[in-house]
């Protein structure tokens, strides 16, 4: 498709509004899964750490208590 000028790629043939529009919430909905997986992954590794370091003050408590 070729467009004479800006103002015309822009306005689309009239149905600038409607295109933009789309992409703009396409957009949108992109960038907000990329940060939801973000944060789900950061609260996921949190809560595996924590899951780790509590085995490992179990493991060593119950060595100490093998031990007396």
């Amino acid at each position: 498709m070729k467009f004479d000028s800006w103002s015309a790629f822009w306005a689309m043939g009239g149905y600038g509004f409607y295109v933009w529009l789309s992409f703009g919430l396409t957009l949108f909905a992109l960038v907000a899964l990329l940060v939801s997986t973000m944060a789900t992954k950061k609260s996921l590794l949190r809560a595996v750490k924590q899951k780790q370091a509590r085995a490992a003050r179990r493991k060593a408590a119950q060595k100490l208590e093998n031990t007396l």
